[in-house]
């Protein structure tokens, strides 16, 4: 249940302060006429990724035990790995993503109708997507049971409200330290998505059997990228400006 919880409401709320961002930025520029387009972008990405999502469920229902242990343990290291790369992209643009959204909307303008759709579309469709895949990988490792769905509508109802809070300013937050907070908690789920990735491999025998070699290389992982935020922590590196 923490587990789609923590994936929820961080990927959520990404989306939801992306989705903020656009629509704050052509309110205040007088440029209220690219709202519905925008709307548009939002939904199509929206759909893509439960889309996207069921069809990951449906492919490993489909296939026979072996298979969807490979299914499974590929899923499983994509979603870490494209998790991983998420986790740090955002760290690193966090204190700039309104400035970079805003340089693509006005890009977008001087497009047209299609140029705002596919903004609002890309920018939202690379969270829904990676949310996508990630919750697959890890309901597998939690289990089916009803606590992995409470915790993920919990965490989506919850990202959703913050993200409305801060669109309309009743609540500032400060985005360096969210995504930092936030990422370590992700980079701990994603170890555990790791683990049973590792064990699909090796039941299928694409990798050597022996919990030694997993847990030496969730240990690796684990100690490799969470160096980067612990540093961070320590020096204090986290006094940005918040949301706007």
């Amino acid at each position: 249940m923490l587990n789609t919880f923590l994936i929820a409401i961080r990927e959520g709320l990404e989306a939801s302060l992306i989705v903020g961002i656009l629509l704050a930025y052509v309110a205040k520029t007088g440029r209220r006429k690219a709202l519905p387009s925008i709307w548009t972008g939002v939904f199509l990405a929206i759909a893509l990724s439960l889309g996207f999502g069921a069809f990951l469920s449906f492919t490993s229902h489909e296939l026979s035990h072996s298979g969807e242990e490979v299914f499974a343990g590929v899923t499983s290291i994509g979603a870490v790995t494209l998790v991983t790369w998420m986790v740090f992209w955002m760290k690193k643009t966090a204190r700039n993503i309104s400035k970079e959204l805003h340089s693509k909307m006005d890009q977008a303008v001087a497009l047209g109708t299609f140029g705002l759709i596919s903004t609002a579309f890309l920018s939202v469709a690379r969270e829904g997507l990676e949310t996508s895949l990630f919750l697959y990988a890890s309901f597998k490792t939690v289990g089916s049971n009803a606590g992995p769905t409470i915790g993920l509508l919990a965490g989506l109802a919850t990202s959703v409200t913050l993200g409305i809070l801060v669109y309309k300013r009743s609540v500032r937050l400060n985005l360096n330290k969210f995504f930092t907070y936030s990422g370590i908690a992700l980079i701990i789920v994603a170890s555990s998505v790791l683990h049973k990735g590792l064990l699909d491999f090796q039941s299928f025998g694409l990798i050597p059997a022996g919990a030694w070699i997993n847990w030496t290389l969730v240990i690796a992982y684990l100690f490799f990228t969470l160096k980067p935020f612990t540093f961070a922590l320590r020096t204090g590196a986290l006094k940005t400006p918040v949301s706007k």
